[in-house]
């Protein structure tokens, strides 16, 4: 069963926006939300036939399962790439400035390393990091910014958290001078192992206070009886 999820509106904006603009990204939130939903029954409904003896039923729903898993990713691309275009338009953030708000943990994960990899790369000294302080989180729990201080250690980068507890400052390891505000350096030196994170089934996470859809119990059952069949 798809746990619901919270819409987030105008929380996953940095800055006052139109109502058509926050329209459209619940509009592909949700459709993405309507895909996971579909997906799960397919699933179910493919268990429930290999139990029965229906083989090649269950392969057939294992598949429409499968179909509607991709168009779940693609409309979550969709909104990741919208909302990332809204909160970092040239004058909304500064340059050395990226802003995560609105993205699954595995979204900013990935948009995250590309751009510390592209800076690192052109010899940029640091990075501010925009991950929010959770307010609007289940248990007003920050979701995105653990998962950045360890990514940060994977690539052996020093970072702290900045005097706004929604920013945390990274040092690239280029010139310049450490300009980040309060907090402790977490990381040090450390590989990184995998590069970007895998998307296994559900809906992910909102930083916004969005819960994570996990299926991999039931995703793995179903698949193991394909690969049966």
């Amino acid at each position: 069963m798809a746990i619901p999820l919270t819409r987030l509106g105008g929380q996953a904006f940095n800055h006052r926006t139109s109502v058509d603009i926050e329209a459209e990204y619940d509009r592909l939130r949700d459709l993405a939300r309507e895909e996971a939903e579909k997906r799960n029954d397919c699933f179910a409904r493919s268990r429930d036939a290999y139990s029965s003896g229906d083989g090649a039923g269950a392969k057939s729903l294992s598949n429409a399962g499968k179909a509607h898993a991709a168009k779940m990713d693609e409309y979550n691309r969709q909104a990741s790439d919208f909302i990332f275009r809204e909160n970092n338009a040239p004058g909304r953030v500064e340059d050395d400035c990226i802003d995560l708000h609105g993205q699954f943990v595995e979204e900013a994960e990935r948009i995250l390393e590309e751009r510390i990899r592209a800076d690192t790369a052109r010899g940029a000294s640091h990075l501010h990091v925009i991950v929010g302080k959770g307010n609007h989180s289940s248990g007003h729990v920050q979701k995105i910014k653990p998962r950045v201080e360890e990514l940060c250690r994977e690539l052996g980068l020093r970072c702290t958290t900045e005097e706004n507890e929604g920013r945390i400052y990274v040092n690239l390891g280029g010139q310049g001078q450490h300009h980040g505000g309060q907090g402790q350096y977490h990381g040090g030196q450390g590989q990184h192992h995998g590069g970007q994170g895998q998307h296994h089934g559900g809906q992910g996470q909102y930083h916004g206070g969005q819960k994570q859809d996990e299926d991999d119990g039931l995703l793995g059952a179903v698949l193991k009886c394909c690969v049966v069949m």
